[in-house]
């Protein structure tokens, strides 16, 4: 495994490389990361993950002077699953001022990017240069980020940019809770608190499966739940999985999403349903 810093040795290693397949992270890994290297074996002969904390994507107040940042530990884990770890430096990444950035589709000012204003460009932004910089066939992004993947596909569609997008499945500790690198901000009592956050969006699939067609009732039972135990709740929304729009009469394929926070830790997560025709 080759670790780089720059995006001249990058481009000179993987000049002539035919079969790549990319991971960008921003580090700090866990299991869910691992998994979706593992993915990106299957479809490339050479495997890339990036390890960059992107400025472009956190907002006023946010955790971005905070995020573990932990590359000797990331590369140990990687040692044997990835061939070239990519980990620039902000001025790497940035050589001059970002004034130019993408603008992804209107559903980005929801959910997430309601309460994260410009957290979509920034990730669209950073995102797209990286493709440009790496030129993979092939590259793999979590579920559990749901929102995220989704715009991905969208910048991939409309810049008819040559890459597969493949999603990952979400992977979770034992108790349900998804694996997230912001799950080590939790106390040992939110840490137990936390996993509440998984089985409301169970108790929601539960009820869309058995018949319940209410979702704005739903919705506002499972936020209610949420608040009664000391969350501060941004949304929990049933949206269509193709569109992330609210989901037309008779559509099948949803996707329940919530993200709230618990103390200082802003967690995420999503259930895909399928409904019966």
């Amino acid at each position: 495994m080759q670790l780089i810093h720059s995006v001249s040795e990058l481009r000179a290693r993987l000049a002539g490389e035919s079969s790549v397949a990319f991971v960008p992270t921003m580090g700090n890994l866990h299991v869910g990361h691992l998994d979706l290297v593992r993915i990106a074996r299957q479809h490339g002969r050479c495997v890339v993950v990036s390890i960059f904390v992107n400025p472009l994507q956190f907002g006023v107040g946010e955790d971005f002077d905070t995020y573990p940042r932990t590359l000797e530990a990331d590369c140990a884990q990687l040692q044997g699953l990835a061939d070239v770890v990519f980990a620039p430096s902000v001025a790497e990444m940035y050589p001059l001022p970002q004034t130019m950035t993408v603008t992804p589709p209107p559903i980005a000012s929801e959910l997430c990017g309601a309460a994260r204003p410009g957290h979509f460009s920034g990730v669209a932004t950073v995102v797209l240069k990286l493709f440009n910089l790496v030129q993979p066939q092939v590259a793999v992004f979590g579920k559990k980020d749901y929102q995220q993947l989704h715009v991905i596909r969208q910048l991939v569609a409309q810049f008819n940019l040559p890459v597969e997008i493949i999603g990952g499945e979400t992977v979770r500790a034992a108790d349900g809770l998804a694996l997230s690198s912001r799950n080590q901000y939790l106390s040992p009592a939110e840490r137990g608190e936390a996993v509440f956050l998984s089985q409301t969006l169970q108790a929601v699939k539960q009820n869309l499966l058995s018949g319940v067609r209410d979702a704005a009732a739903l919705e506002r039972q499972a936020a209610e739940a949420l608040a009664a135990r000391g969350w501060q709740v941004d949304y929990v929304a049933i949206r269509s999985q193709a569109t992330l729009a609210a989901p037309t009469s008779g559509e099948h394929e949803l996707v329940v999403l919530a993200a709230a926070k618990l103390g200082i830790t802003r967690l995420i997560d999503n259930l895909e349903i399928c409904l019966e025709g």
